[in-house]
């Protein structure tokens, strides 16, 4: 469990798989507002000590460790682990998010860490409830419920975070919304401009 007043935490930015909706672009290059999405996610995790992209690389202003998930486009899974076993020390808490939530924000990660205290971690959930692709988790707690390499493979990350105790964090505004396709990138610049 993570005690109060504990800060120092790594982050995982899921940037990999195959972007099938959006044609195969790289989601970390696409822009929303003038800055390329995996910028957005480096902004999100600013706190972070150490951040790990699971993606391809690409110039970035903040060193980061870019990995690519093993086995590769095996899924959240896949992508979440080989991300945590690529740190370059452990920490007590990871941040993970989708590099495809421009909305969520440092702000976000404090949120979900001040209450997650006390639990396994805290995870988003839009205004349906749905969990998002962006939480806090205790890694002790995380690797205790991962499973074997060959399981890694191709299952989404509710696989793993079923198996522990999340605070449910509600979004404010669109910190929740996700760009998975060329319309969802194009209802964002709908809103923008209305």
């Amino acid at each position: 469990m993570i005690e109060p007043g504990l800060t120092s935490f790594a982050a995982i930015v899921l940037a990999g798989g195959q972007a099938t909706r959006l044609g195969g672009a790289d989601k970390a290059t696409i822009e929303v507002r003038g800055r390329s999405l995996l910028e957005h996610a480096l902004d999100t995790v600013i706190d972070a000590a150490e951040v790990v992209v699971v993606g391809q690389q690409v110039p970035t202003e903040r060193p980061v460790t870019f990995v690519v998930e093993d086995p590769q486009y095996g899924g959240p899974v896949a992508g979440l682990l080989t991300g945590r076993d690529s740190l370059l020390r452990e920490f007590p808490w990871l941040a993970v998010i989708a590099v495809d939530m421009p909305f969520v924000s440092a702000a976000t990660i404090r949120r979900m860490h001040e209450a997650a205290v006390g639990h396994d971690g805290a995870v988003l959930v839009d205004p349906g409830l749905r969990r998002q692709l962006a939480f806090i988790v205790d890694s002790a707690r995380l690797a205790e419920v991962e499973p074997d390499r060959e399981g890694r493979y191709g299952h989404p990350v509710s696989t793993l975070l079923d198996k522990l105790d999340l605070v449910a964090v509600p979004a404010l505004g669109r910190e929740h919304r996700d760009i998975d396709s060329w319309k969802d990138l194009r209802d964002l610049g709908d809103e923008e401009e209305a």
